[in-house]
């Protein structure tokens, strides 16, 4: 890689001291950006809708009628899951 592309040339090149406090810098903030596993988080998306982050690899998102309709079928879809048990797989 060519550091000279990377910074202006009117600038001093970082020192190697610089540039491995940089990394170590951006390594920490990277850490700090991610999530414990099985936390979930709450967005709106750019248009509109409401995401659910941390239930699987992607975001379950939808808009508010949907939610709406699936929050009002809380009871039927508990039921289900329960009268369904020994057919429905868990993820562990």
């Amino acid at each position: 890689m060519r550091l000279d592309v990377l910074f202006s040339v009117s600038e001093p090149m970082p020192t190697e001291e610089e540039m491995q406090a940089e990394i170590e810098r951006l390594r920490a903030e990277n850490e700090s950006l991610k999530r414990p596993r099985g936390q979930m988080s709450l967005r709106v998306s750019e248009k509109g809708a409401l995401s659910v982050y941390g239930l699987g690899r992607f975001p379950v998102t939808l808009y508010r009628e949907q939610w709406e309709k699936l929050l009002g079928m809380a009871d039927e879809i508990r039921r289900f899951i329960q009268e369904n048990s020994h057919s429905l797989k868990k993820k562990e």
